[in-house]
């Protein structure tokens, strides 16, 4: 197999463990509490990432970070996994698998926005047109279908999961201009919102055990394994493997549908006709926005996407 072949096996690969995470998080949250769940999985990622680390042998890149550099890596784990992560799951606690991971999709579009004021881009209108495009996917998808009943699905849930694509946005713009090795990167974003996570834990007291413990812990170190930590490799091997990042970036938007394949058999969720529109909404604005003609009178690069296709 070539390199091309290679960079869409992993990419595929990628995509298929992105698609199985958002039922990973309502098996999780119907055994465990947030912080549990979210200490459990942010611990197995660092670990898995640390043990990449030494197998690669980057091992003396960690200890290269200057004072600045491992500030920047206690914001950037504050923003992700801690911040993005609570109101993720906050949002999936309170909203069907299948309206929370899209609504979370609007990402690339609010990036647009942040750019303004933090790296001084300028926005040409097609921006706004994929904005309103994108937002009208949000509406059909909270619609729950049924177009004309405004506010269908909980308010505080659609709030949350839109909201939580302000932070990975945020993430994002900080992430791409740090110029350290990748998995060095992710690593201490992990190893400090781990210790955020711990310490909140162990001062809020939130062990909430609703389930089976067995099966809490499972969906956890599953979610820190494929959403947090070793599907960021296969994503970024693919990236570097293509011939063009173009065309394996846009394959990350087959998982939201492979998604809701699951999170009906497995689930058991009725998929709402609204569900697949609203993401064609929204993903049609993406696209519109990401084109080959400049939306930006210097671009952005979204095909570095730390966790690709995100939940």
């Amino acid at each position: 197999m070539n390199a091309s072949g290679k960079s869409y096996l992993y990419a595929l690969l990628a995509i298929l463990l992105w698609a199985t995470v958002p039922t990973a998080f309502k098996i999780g949250l119907q055994e465990l509490g947030i912080l549990p769940i979210l200490t459990i999985a942010s611990g197995t990622s660092a670990s898995v990432l640390l043990v990449i680390i030494i197998a690669q042998q980057k091992t003396s890149l960690l200890f290269r970070n200057s004072g600045k550099e491992l500030l920047g890596s206690a914001l950037l784990g504050f923003i992700n996994p801690f911040i993005y992560y609570i109101i993720l799951l906050n949002a999936y606690k309170l909203l069907p698998a299948q309206i929370a991971q899209p609504l979370n999709m609007i990402w690339p579009i609010i990036l647009v926005f942040l750019s303004v004021p933090l790296l001084r881009q300028k926005i040409k209108p097609r921006s706004y047109i994929a904005l309103f495009i994108s937002f009208a996917g949000v509406y059909v998808i909270a619609s729950q279908g049924n177009f004309f009943k405004a506010g269908h699905s909980d308010i505080r849930g659609v709030l949350l999961a839109t909201g939580s694509s302000v932070f990975w946005a945020l993430y994002f713009i900080l992430n791409v201009r740090d110029r350290r090795d990748e998995v060095i990167k992710l690593f201490l974003n992990f190893l400090f919102g781990y210790m955020y996570l711990m310490v909140t834990l162990l001062i809020t007291k939130e062990w909430q055990v609703s389930g089976t413990v067995v099966k809490g812990l499972l969906a956890a170190v599953y979610i820190g394994l494929f959403e947090m930590g070793i599907t960021f490799l296969f994503w970024l091997k693919a990236l570097q493997m293509a011939e063009t990042t173009d065309k394996v970036s846009n394959l990350v938007y087959i998982a939201p549908f492979l998604s809701l394949i699951l999170v009906h058999f497995i689930l058991g969720e009725p998929i709402y006709f609204t569900t697949p529109a609203g993401l064609v909404l929204i993903i049609s604005g993406i696209l519109l926005q990401n084109s080959r003609k400049a939306v930006f009178h210097r671009p952005i690069h979204f095909e570095k996407k730390n966790n690709g296709g995100k939940s």
